[in-house]
């Protein structure tokens, strides 16, 4: 998500041992590991409440689901889909029958 390799984050675990210091930098870890705990739980909160005001029918609602991407991506493969069976359908309704010879046009040659 934010292409970050191995080296950028050994820089910045440099230069946090640097500026915070060896005394304070695993009590700012902790504290930093608790908030993303609490907001991992408001999330999934918030999901359930989605979830239940919705109704049974959204049950198995994702939050990825409502990304506009995701929405678009899948309307447009289903779409390319739909449109690749209809040409082939329709490939299929242009092959000439076994003995008949495709027409001729002496002026367009």
């Amino acid at each position: 998500m934010f292409d970050v390799g191995l080296l950028e984050l050994a820089v910045i675990a440099l230069v946090a041992v640097i500026v915070l210091g060896p005394d304070r930098l695993p009590d700012l870890a902790r504290q930093a590991a608790q908030l993303l705990h609490r907001v991992r739980g408001m999330a999934h909160n918030a999901r359930d409440e989605l979830r239940n005001e919705l109704g049974p029918e959204y049950s198995d609602l994702q939050l990825r689901d409502l990304d506009p991407r995701a929405i678009v991506r899948k309307h447009l493969t289903e779409a390319m889909a739909e449109v690749d069976r209809d040409q082939a359908e329709q490939f299929k309704a242009d092959k000439l029958p076994p003995g008949q010879v495709p027409p001729y046009d002496v002026e367009a040659t």
